[in-house]
C-alpha cells in the first residue's frame, strides 16, 4: 500500500494518513509499496520536502499543510474485461486499485455508459465505471467522452484525492478514424497555486501519433511555465518515438529518467511492449514502477505504472 503523505510546516513531521499511525515527533515517516521501504521524505537532497516559500503559506492565522508529493498511477481498464474480454472484472479492479491509496488516477478505455453489457451482466454498476472505481476514495473525478456509439461511449478519466478546479477534453482524433482525447484538469492541491494533469489515450498509427503529440505539446504551450505538469496514460508508443517529440515541451519521462528506458506494460501476462507512460514537467520523479504481478496481471491488457511525484 502506498501511503499518502502531508509535511506539516518547516520541521518536517509526516503524517500517514492512509494507515491512520502516527509516526513519532522528529521521526522521518516511511512509505511503503507491495511491503518495500518507499523511502524517507524528509526534505534530503533528491527527496520530496516542500520549498520555503510553500511552507511560508502555513504562516498566519489560516494554517495550510503543503503537499510534498503525490502518488500517481497509471491503467488502461480495457473496459472493465480481462485480456481477450473473456470476464467482466470491474469489482476486482476496483478492490485492487483501493488498495494502492494513489493520490491521482490516470485510466483509459474507461466507459461511461453501456445499454448492452447493462443488460448482460449482473454485477455491471449503476453508475459510469469512473465514478465506480472512484468509489469513496477519490472525492472527485472528471470523463473526457472520445468513442460515441449507439449503446454507449467510453474515454478518459482522472480521479483525485484533490478538488479538480476545471478541466477539458481536446479532441485529438484524426481524420476520424480512432477516436481518442487528451484530459487536461487543473488541480487545487494544498501549497500549490496550481497543478496540471493530462490523461493521454493515443491512436495505434504512428504517424497519427505524431500529429497527436504535437497537439499535446501545443496544449501544454498554454500553461504557465513554472506549474507541475504531469502526463500520464496510453500512447501506444511501442517503436519508443514519443521522447524525440515531448522532450521539445520540457517533459521528461519517468522511467527513462531513472532506469534509462520506459516500462513494459503489455501485454500485462508478459509484458514486452512500452506503451504507458509518466512525463512531468517542473517536478522530479522517485520509485516509478510497473506492477506486473498478480493481481494486475489479470486485471487488464496492460500493467499498471506507478510513481511518487515531488512537487
Amino acid at each position: 500500500m502506498i501511503y499518502s503523505v502531508a509535511l506539516l510546516s518547516s520541521d518536517c513531521h509526516w503524517l500517514q494518513e492512509a494507515a491512520g499511525k502516527r509516526q513519532d515527533q522528529g521521526s522521518p515517516a516511511t512509505l511503503f509499496l507491495d511491503g518495500l521501504p518507499y523511502g524517507p521524505c524528509h526534505g534530503a537532497e533528491g527527496e520530496c520536502s516542500v520549498s520555503a516559500k510553500e511552507q511560508s503559506a502555513t504562516k498566519g492565522t489560516r494554517l495550510i499543510t503543503p503537499v510534498a508529493s503525490l502518488q500517481v498511477m497509471t491503467l488502461n481498464v480495457h473496459k472493465g474485461f480481462n485480456v481477450f474480454n473473456r470476464r467482466h472484472i470491474l469489482p476486482e479492479l476496483r478492490e485492487a486499485v483501493t488498495t494502492l491509496s494513489a493520490d491521482l488516477v490516470f485510466l483509459q478505455e474507461v466507459i461511461g455508459e453501456h445499454q448492452k453489457h447493462a443488460v448482460r451482466f449482473h454485477d455491471w454498476p449503476s453508475v459510469p465505471q469512473y465514478e465506480y472505481l472512484a468509489d469513496t476514495l477519490w472525492p472527485d473525478f472528471a470523463y473526457g467522452r472520445n468513442a460515441v456509439y449507439p449503446h454507449g461511449d467510453h474515454g478518459n478519466a482522472l480521479l483525485s484525492h484533490y478538488p479538480i478546479l476545471q478541466y477539458d477534453n481536446k479532441d485529438v482524433s484524426i481524420r476520424d478514424t480512432e477516436k481518442r482525447g487528451l484530459l487536461h484538469c487543473q488541480l487545487d492541491v494544498p501549497g500549490h497555486s496550481g497543478v496540471h494533469a493530462v490523461c493521454v489515450h493515443l491512436g495505434l498509427r504512428q504517424g497519427h501519433r505524431l500529429a497527436q503529440m504535437k497537439l499535446l505539446c501545443e496544449l501544454l504551450d498554454t500553461l504557465p511555465d513554472d506549474k507541475p505538469v504531469i502526463v500520464a496514460g496510453d500512447f501506444n508508443d511501442w517503436r519508443r518515438q514519443a521522447d524525440h517529440v515531448l522532450t521539445e515541451c520540457g517533459l521528461f519521462e519517468a522511467f527513462v529518467h531513472h532506469y534509462g528506458h520506459p516500462a513494459k506494460s503489455f501485454p500485462a501476462r508478459w509484458p514486452l511492449l512500452c506503451l504507458d507512460r509518466i512525463y512531468v514537467r517542473n517536478v522530479s520523479v522517485r520509485n516509478p514502477r510497473a506492477l506486473s504481478r498478480k493481481p494486475w496481471t489479470h486485471l487488464s491488457d496492460h500493467v499498471p505504472l506507478i510513481a511518487e511525484i515531488c512537487l
